[in-house]
């Protein structure tokens, strides 16, 4: 089985870049990030007529997840990552997939750092943790796909020029990615 996943930065300016690469991939199961839609605006009709099916959480402006799928239809599991409901950025969602539970995940910046935003990405991590725990327990296949937003090294981002504190790289995050 191939899963790909790909930070598509707004599904509808990068429509026919997105359907161009899965008719190149041809991956099995993909999971997409920022999809920078409203649940109305995801492109169904066009994933479908790449021969796809979806489950998709969008967000106006920000965030937004979906899994794609050409082996049958996802069935969608979970909308958002427990542990915390009122959260309502769409940054994670789950379906099974042909015997695999999948998650497409979109974790906080978090920048600034530190700041807010640098907590509710902690925080998110923390959720996530207790999360995948959970469902490793439950001994069923899982996959954790998606954008981590994390930066171990230099070689991880391309060169940039903005300041360490705007940077995905921190001890902290990093060492919560190895969790």
């Amino acid at each position: 089985m191939k899963i790909a996943t790909f930070n598509i930065n707004n599904i509808k300016r990068r429509l026919a870049n997105l359907l161009a690469w899965l008719g190149e991939a041809e991956p099995d199961i993909v999971c997409l990030q920022e999809l920078k839609a409203t649940d109305g605006a995801f492109p169904s009709a066009a994933i479908h007529s790449a021969g796809y099916e979806a489950v998709w959480r969008g967000q106006p402006t920000y965030n937004g997840v979906a899994i794609l799928s050409k082996r049958g239809a996802p069935i969608l599991t979970r909308r958002d990552l427990p542990g915390d409901t009122d959260d309502a950025q769409s940054r994670y969602i789950e379906a099974a997939v042909s015997g695999v539970l999948v998650a497409c995940l979109y974790l906080p910046n978090g920048n600034p750092q530190p700041g807010p935003k640098f907590d509710y990405k902690l925080a998110w991590f923390d959720r996530l943790i207790a999360h995948a725990r959970q469902l490793f327990a439950e001994g069923v296949p899982v996959v954790l796909a998606g954008d981590f937003n994390v930066v171990p090294t230099d070689l991880d981002i391309y060169p940039t020029n903005l300041a360490p504190t705007m940077l995905c790289y921190s001890p902290r995050a990093e060492h919560a990615s190895r969790v």
